[in-house]
């Protein structure tokens, strides 16, 4: 199963995909979406549509997992990154995709083990649990590789959940 995760943010938004076979995660891809700050808004926000449309189209995740928004004390923040978060799942839902959100604290616990990891332990477990050679930068892009490593482990735990049921 192919996995798309992402960590949205209007300057950036991280990227990862990987392919979940049992208990293997193997890395594909990863990267960031940048977009110039000289640019409108609604331009910034169609460059993230147009390049999340693109990896759909390449990669054809079958499930897609996002990083969701967490209160920030600046609202202004807060907005623009809710947008760039919008057009991801607008993305998204034009394909028909299978959409799961996770908090930064549940990515952490699924990732490091610990809720309140910092952004080098993160980094250093997603290198580990992917087999990668060095650590993946920026750091946008380990935390949408840890949102898609966060999904992987828990579509696993609902699974067992469901049986149980």
């Amino acid at each position: 199963m192919i996995i798309l995760g992402l960590d949205p943010g209007l300057a950036i938004t991280g990227f990862g995909i990987i392919n979940c076979e049992g208990n293997r995660l193997k890395p594909i891809s990863y990267g960031c979406i940048r977009t110039d700050a000289k640019l409108s808004l609604p331009l910034r926000l169609r460059k993230i549509f147009e390049e999340t449309e693109i990896l759909i189209n390449k990669y054809n995740p079958q499930e897609i997992a996002v990083e969701s928004l967490f209160f920030n004390s600046n609202a202004k923040t807060a907005l623009v990154v809710g947008q760039a978060r919008g057009v991801t799942l607008l993305a998204m839902a034009q394909h028909n995709l299978a959409t799961s959100d996770y908090t930064p604290l549940q990515v952490k616990q699924a990732v490091v083990g610990y809720g309140r990891a910092d952004k080098s332990q993160v980094q250093n477990m997603v290198k580990a649990l992917l087999c990668l050679p060095e650590c993946p930068k920026p750091d946008d892009a380990a935390d949408a590789l840890a949102v898609a490593i966060c999904h992987a482990h828990s579509r696993k735990m609902n699974a067992v959940r469901s049986i149980k049921k």
